[in-house]
């Protein structure tokens, strides 16, 4: 199958007509979307960027993308019938930033297969309309405090596309991802793009992170020269710290794991000979059976329950 079958681009877009420097965002759940970092951004784009959500003009076909039997989209059952089918989407819209700047975003589930398909087809969207830059975004979970800075790594298929400096040292063989594929790809077709990737304490990827999702998004500012009314999304955050932040000052042994992780954080950030690991010899992490039993604990407690509320907050002890 031709990858001209694979997407379905609009074929008059005035409001492109006149535009240079186009920047397309890239913002795929799943492998590289620790704390729904990637996914909270991109809802928050569509909601500020446009009043109805963006206009679509370019939509994939999912069906040759998506492993249903792995990722299967919800339904539901109304007494005696199935209504309400969830289907995956996998669209590019057309947004404007704060200054009315027009931008593209590519969001939807990474593709489970068929990779380089979804590569080419990516690129025949590029090409149509005139993207100059194309930037993605993802967050993986790392051995880290929330209570300290969140690091981001900065890539290029240019070095001279790169943004800040990377906090790796020599390589790392690493899972591979649509959108890693996807850069090295645009590279060899001559089209710039670049990302950044958040580093997520490991105890919260599971939870919804808008913390992250705004730290990326300033990112996407500085490199897609946009202008992102980010005050919701903040606000969503404070609100998000602040919970944690309860939870752990009612629950000793979970809050001694996150110490356990600031000294770690701590004593890295002091080393000036390594950049390449999180650890430093002196002070051992928690072991994973630690992490696991606390943080179990740690999710049931920030998870509401059926009345909207959240277990931990009334009576202050262990939420399981």
């Amino acid at each position: 199958m031709t990858s001209e079958r694979l997407v379905h681009i609009v074929d008059d877009v005035p409001d492109l007509d006149d535009v240079t420097g186009l920047t397309l965002v890239v913002a795929l759940d799943g492998f590289l979307d620790a704390g729904s970092s990637a996914v909270i951004a991109a809802r928050h784009l569509v909601e500020v960027g446009s009043e109805a959500g963006g206009s679509v003009v370019a939509t994939f076909d999912v069906d040759q993308f998506h492993d249903y039997r792995a990722r299967r989209p919800p339904v539901t059952f109304a007494r005696d019938h199935y209504e309400a089918y969830d289907a995956p989407r996998l669209v590019v819209r057309l947004l404007r930033d704060a200054g009315g700047t027009p931008y593209l975003l590519l969001a939807g589930p990474e593709p489970d297969n068929r990779w380089e398909a979804f590569c080419r087809a990516v690129r025949e969207v590029v090409e149509r309309f005139g993207v100059t830059l194309v930037i993605g975004m993802g967050s993986v979970p790392m051995a880290v405090p929330h209570t300290r800075p969140i690091a981001i790594t900065h890539h290029a298929n240019r070095d001279a596309l790169l943004t800040g400096v990377s906090p790796w040292s020599g390589e790392l063989r690493v899972p591979s991802s649509a959108q890693a594929l996807l850069e090295i790809r645009l590279g060899e077709w001559g089209h710039d793009a670049q990302g950044f990737v958040a580093h997520i304490p490991h105890y919260l990827a599971q939870l919804d992170y808008p913390r992250a999702a705004a730290i990326l998004l300033e990112q996407i500012e500085l490199a897609g020269r946009l202008t992102l009314d980010l005050s919701a999304l903040r606000t969503a955050a404070e609100d998000r710290e602040e919970e944690i932040t309860r939870y752990l000052a009612a629950n000793e042994e979970v809050g001694e794991v996150v110490a356990s992780l600031e000294r770690q954080y701590d004593a890295f950030a002091e080393a000036e000979d390594s950049g390449s690991n999180l650890l430093a010899e002196d002070q051992p992490l928690p072991t994973g059976d630690e992490i696991g039993q606390q943080f179990e604990q740690f999710l049931a407690g920030l998870e509401p329950d059926d009345k909207g509320e959240h277990r931990g907050d009334d009576d202050q002890g262990d939420p399981a």
